[in-house]
C-alpha cells in the first residue's frame, strides 16, 4: 500500500492543523494506521494509531485530549486533528500502515513521506 501525508504547515502555538494520510494500492480497511513523529535529532515516537474498522483509537499521553485520529475507508484516507499545538509538537509527521495495533515502529510495513508541522510560540 501507498501512502501520502498531507496537511503540514506553520501554525502559530494554540492554533489547530488536520494532517490526512491518503492510501492507494491494496484494501486500506486491512490495515491499522498510525501516525508517528521525528523532531531533529531525536528518535520517531508514536503519536496515535487507529484499528482498521476505526472503533478503537490509542494516543502517546503527550497529545492524549489534544489530538484526535480518525479515518474514512470509503475514502482510503486517515486523519489527524491537532488542536492546542505547541511548539514541542514541531516535528516531520509520517503515517504508517501495518497488520498490527502496536505504538512501535516496527510494527508498520508501509510509510508515507511525512508532512512537516512547525509550532511557533
Amino acid at each position: 500500500v501507498q501512502l501520502q501525508a498531507s496537511g503540514g504547515g506553520l501554525v502559530q502555538a494554540g492554533g489547530s492543523l488536520r494532517l490526512s494520510c491518503a492510501a492507494s494500492g491494496r484494501t486500506f480497511s486491512n490495515y491499522t494506521v498510525g501516525w508517528f513523529r521525528q523532531a531533529p535529532g531525536k528518535e520517531r515516537e508514536f503519536v496515535a494509531a487507529i484499528s482498521r474498522s476505526g472503533r478503537t483509537t490509542d494516543y502517546a499521553d503527550s497529545v492524549e485530549g489534544r489530538f484526535i485520529i480518525s479515518r474514512d475507508n470509503a475514502k482510503n484516507t486517515v486523519y489527524l486533528q491537532m488542536n492546542s499545538l505547541k511548539p514541542e509538537d514541531t516535528a516531520v509527521y509520517y503515517c504508517a500502515a501495518g497488520g498490527l495495533a502496536t505504538t512501535s515502529v516496527g510494527g508498520y510495513n508501509y510509510w508515507g513521506q511525512g508532512t512537516l508541522v512547525t509550532v511557533s510560540s
